[in-house]
């Protein structure tokens, strides 16, 4: 069951760091996209392909900094408002830059490694903040 009530959607988004690290590449042409990764999408300058960072270091891709994702675990309605600007606000809060990729079930936010930790308690607080209310 998706939910969609903003106040819930922030509740129930029990945050989880997943292990690995991931970074941000892009590709153009008709290069192969490896099989780990996380997503791929399309843009008019090339093909964006997040990828494990082993995966792209052994693919020889030039990729972003390193990244750590946390994956939301509330199975948010892709209709709901609200849940993308809630964790937005409360990282740039803590000076935190995120890129949210929106999946059929859950949301999944990368941070920079070095901050994933602060990312994850800011989001655990909001998350209490909202089962207040």
């Amino acid at each position: 069951m998706t939910v969609k009530d903003t106040q819930s959607m922030i509740a129930g988004m029990t945050p989880i760091i997943v292990p690995g690290d991931w970074v941000f590449c892009s590709v153009t042409g008709a290069d192969t996209i490896p099989p780990d990764a996380f997503a791929v999408i399309q843009e008019a300058e090339g093909t964006t392909l997040i990828l494990p960072e082993a995966t792209a270091k052994a693919g020889g891709y030039q990729s972003s900094a390193v990244m750590q994702l946390i994956t939301l675990q509330v199975n948010s309605d892709l209709e709901g408002v609200g849940l993308t600007a809630a964790v937005a606000t409360a990282l740039a809060a803590q000076d935190i830059p995120c890129n949210v990729i929106a999946g059929y079930h859950h949301d999944h936010i990368f941070v920079p490694k070095a901050q994933a930790g602060l990312a994850y308690a800011a989001l655990l607080d909001v998350q209490h903040t909202a089962k207040q209310h």
